[in-house]
């Protein structure tokens, strides 16, 4: 039996979550936010847990060096379909590692990188600590560690639009969740993880939603079509503008924290 606990969702995941306008939109939105407080290229970025390099492929095609860091050999395999389909000089500045985050300091052979991201990893770990440690120990001095995680204060988000009104009340004061891909996830707030990267020498700067809109609409039943390009690219517009701003990006399901390593 496989130990890779993602062999079975890397289609789902990859075919259809990325494929999809919200899947358009945390790529677009994140890329964009990223890009305000990334160095720039050709800077070194690590992305860790970066799957099949939806969101580091797009930073390695604006000129960014990229080393991909997964567990999962079903996901790089993703990904190296994925790059394969990239010019021959985007696809040199990036590397695909296998190994697990929890271990990133040690399987960079000590490398340290102007910008980490984590994105989506997280929800998946019982306690975020040591993988924090990591992103930390791996960011050059004044680089900027990126995450993306479940937001606990929207909680009852989800359930209340799919008028699951039981599960929505209980979900108030609940942080974790059987998330849209079928696996157990656990959310954070900003506060606690602001603090917690502190802790280990990176201060949080700025944090951002991610998506509201296409979760509301997809949560109510509407579908979006992804083949619908210029429509598409509207959403996104939107979505990016409500990231920055309150009470909107307080409503998102998942944040995106950006710190510096002093």
């Amino acid at each position: 039996m496989s130990n890779d606990a993602w062999a079975s969702l890397a289609d789902l995941f990859v075919d259809e979550a990325y494929v999809s306008v919200k899947g358009y939109v945390r790529t677009y939105v994140l890329h964009q936010q990223l890009l305000e407080h990334l160095p720039a290229p050709p800077a070194s970025l690590l992305d860790v847990g970066g799957g099949a390099g939806h969101q580091s492929f797009p930073l390695a095609q604006a000129g960014y060096t990229v080393t991909l860091l997964d567990p999962s050999q079903a996901m790089l395999e993703k990904a190296e379909q994925r790059l394969r389909k990239l010019p021959a000089d985007v696809q040199r500045r990036v590397t695909l590692l296998q190994a697990q985050g929890e271990n990133a300091f040690e399987a960079v052979n000590g490398e340290r990188f102007s910008g980490v991201l984590c994105h989506g990893v997280l929800g998946y770990l019982d306690r975020p600590d040591r993988l924090v440690s990591q992103l930390c120990q791996c960011a050059d001095t004044g680089g900027v560690v990126s995450i993306m995680t479940a937001n606990a204060n929207a909680m009852a988000v989800r359930p209340a639009l799919e008028q699951r009104w039981e599960d929505a009340l209980a979900s108030f004061d609940a942080r974790t969740e059987i998330g849209v891909l079928g696996v157990p996830g656990r959310a954070d707030t900003v506060e606690a993880l602001s603090e917690l990267l502190r802790g280990f020498g990176v201060e949080a700067r700025a944090w951002y939603g991610v998506w509201l809109f296409v979760d509301w609409l997809e949560f109510s039943g509407v579908e979006l079509d992804p083949k619908d390009v210029q429509k598409a690219a509207k959403v996104a517009r939107v979505e990016l503008e409500a990231s920055r701003r309150d009470p909107y990006r307080q409503l998102s399901r998942v944040f995106h924290l950006l710190g510096h390593r002093e």
